[in-house]
């Protein structure tokens, strides 16, 4: 028996079975179902259960393209639901908003342009002009500079530390710069925290006050292809080369991905929906552990009973090869041993899976049942058990 004092960590490996739950005496190996990307980076991330399918160069910043207009339309829907913003109101244009080139609404200083279309703007047409209204709009000091600082400010909020904004639009600017894998949790954000104005990424025309007949299509290829593709933005620079941020839903099922550094429009276009089907077909969530079903057993330091049980407390599903067979490597995972008083329901380890390439993915485990402290007979027999390990191991040694 050990003392708490002197706790280890206690790995319970095995192969768990799929429905039956029981520990197999050898780890099985999933394949390999690696997906060969044409992108210089790539990042894939299943939303419901977290599962990473896909990274490639993913914490790298490089130049985002329009993909970071993504930011400007996040801290823009904040600005909506605070009601600093609101859907109907009319902003000026500065002519600083209008001497942007490239993809734009063609707006000029005598408009004043509703929210609204301010984001579909964005949205449908990747309107410079537009992200720098909203930008003057909602800068701390009434400046795209400044907005662009305040974005890197709430970027790192949110978890995106490799991200780094000079303007509100993506325009080639020194520093201007994003990893794939910040722009997988800003497209996670914006669909988990704005379902109501998520709809506008999958608009596929905004023809805005009939000025730009040649800027009316949303750039996204995947939209309208019947594969579940729903958003989000296109990139492309000469630098950055062509990017997209996408997002599809199939089954129930939700994958969010960010391709960057392709050589064309083309090639984005076929490499966004291979990586959509690739996502879909080769992986499947499965309920691999049924809540209150014991898994293991953990000991327990000074309770009435030597061990409790493991359980989930709920259903654990995550997501796992298609092709893969009825086991999966499984761990269980905790600080042994435990100190009595345990109740019911407290948390005491983790089931670690690594399921073949997939990058590993933990679920917390509870006790089974209450171990109250143990009487003065436990006492006893714990006190003696202490004795004989010392006896047996000896006298530690004094540096």
């Amino acid at each position: 028996m050990l003392s708490p004092t002197n706790p280890r960590l206690t790995r319970i490996a095995g192969a768990l079975r799929l429905t039956s739950v029981a520990f197999a005496a050898a780890l099985f190996a999933l394949p390999a179902l690696a997906f060969e990307t044409r992108g210089s980076a790539a990042y894939v991330l299943d939303v419901g259960t977290g599962t990473v399918l896909l990274s490639k160069d993913a914490d790298q910043p490089r130049p985002p393209a329009s993909m970071s207009k993504l930011m400007t339309l996040y801290v823009a829907f904040e600005a909506l639901r605070d009601g600093r913003l609101t859907l109907d109101e009319r902003l000026p244009v500065s002519e600083h908003a209008m001497s942007y080139k490239g993809s734009t609404m063609f707006l000029d200083t005598t408009d004043r342009v509703r929210v609204e279309d301010l984001l579909r703007g964005i949205i449908v047409l990747s309107g410079n002009d537009a992200c720098v209204v909203l930008a003057e709009a909602l800068s701390p000091d009434g400046t795209e500079a400044g907005f662009a600082r305040y974005m890197t400010e709430r970027a790192r909020q949110m978890g995106m530390m490799h991200s780094t904004f000079s303007n509100a639009n993506g325009w080639p600017a020194a520093g201007h710069l994003m990893s794939v894998h910040d722009l997988a949790i800003l497209a996670t954000h914006i669909i988990t925290d704005f379902p109501e104005y998520y709809p506008l990424f999958s608009e596929t025309e905004f023809a805005f006050d009939g000025r730009a007949p040649s800027n009316t299509r949303n750039r996204n290829p995947l939209l309208g292809l019947g594969i579940g593709a729903d958003g989000l933005k296109t990139g492309h620079t000469e630098e950055a080369g062509y990017g997209l941020v996408g997002s599809a839903s199939q089954g129930g099922r939700r994958v969010v991905f960010v391709v960057s550094g392709l050589s064309s429009k083309e090639a984005r276009a076929d490499e966004a929906e291979a990586v959509v089907n690739w996502s879909f077909r080769q992986f499947a969530e499965k309920t691999v552990l049924n809540a209150e079903t014991p898994i293991a057993q953990a000991e327990v330091f000074m309770g009435r009973d030597a061990t409790v049980g493991l359980v989930a407390p709920e259903d654990v599903k995550t997501l796992l090869p298609a092709i893969s067979g009825s086991e999966v490597p499984a761990e269980v995972v905790y600080s042994a041993p435990i100190k009595a008083p345990v109740t019911r329901g407290q948390q005491l380890a983790e089931l670690v899976f690594a399921p073949g390439d997939l990058a590993e993915v933990r679920f917390p485990l509870v006790a089974e049942r209450d171990v109250p402290v143990g009487g003065f007979l436990v006492r006893v027999q714990t006190a003696a058990s202490a004795l004989i390990t010392r006896f047996i191991n000896g006298p530690k040694e004094v540096m």
